[in-house]
């Protein structure tokens, strides 16, 4: 083959590749709960035509998207874990710091750390709160569903008292071990996916 031949069959092997539509790539992380996703929305209007774009000659704007920025602050611990973003506030607490092993009756120590998120639900005036329980994947999966979701009635009565709120709705739900955070393959995995997760749309600005 001569130099010549083979630099063609390279250069139209390379024009094939950049034209050939890639698969979307496959998310080997958790996913989340239905409806928990951060929203897709432009929060402002953006017009194209607005001198201050200093667009090049001939050049259109893309349509508006939006970066979902978010901040992930936990205890050295691991114990409690809070992420905020463009749209919500969510908290996340170990199960061994709320309840004891295999139980959902609260321990001493968890009505300090569910008051301080009620004390955040207030401070931005969420009228929503979902409440959500999750296990590791030992033991079985029905059993699993029903513990997480019997922490997460516990977890959510006491916010209720806490808010003493008829304004604020509460979504329930125990996902057992679905929607893992961390490897189910060691401890400290595991204990990192046994959590009541509590949140609430940001509102306060």
């Amino acid at each position: 083959m001569t130099p010549t031949r083979l630099a063609r069959l390279l250069a139209v092997a390379a024009t094939a590749a950049l034209l050939t539509p890639m698969a979307p790539a496959h998310a080997d992380g958790p996913s989340e709960p239905p409806g928990t996703e951060p929203s897709a929305a432009a929060p402002v209007k953006v017009d194209p035509t607005d001198p201050d774009l200093k667009l090049p000659e001939g050049a259109t704007l893309a349509g508006a998207k939006v970066l979902d920025i978010k901040s992930v602050v936990e205890d050295q611990s691991g114990e409690e874990r809070r992420e905020d973003t463009n749209a919500d506030v969510t908290f996340a607490l170990q199960a061994e710091v709320l309840f004891g092993k295999d139980s959902a009756k609260l321990g001493p120590e968890a009505r300090a750390r569910i008051t301080a998120i009620a004390e955040e639900i207030e401070k931005q005036k969420a009228t929503r709160v979902r409440v959500f329980g999750f296990t590791d994947n030992l033991g079985s999966s029905a059993h699993g569903d029903v513990l997480s979701k019997r922490r997460a009635n516990a977890v959510q009565a006491v916010l209720d008292q806490d808010l003493n709120a008829p304004d604020v709705t509460f979504e329930v739900r125990g996902y057992g071990e679905q929607y893992p955070i961390a490897d189910n393959s060691t401890e400290a995995g595991r204990k990192k996916n046994r959590r009541v997760e509590v949140s609430f749309p940001r509102t306060a600005r």
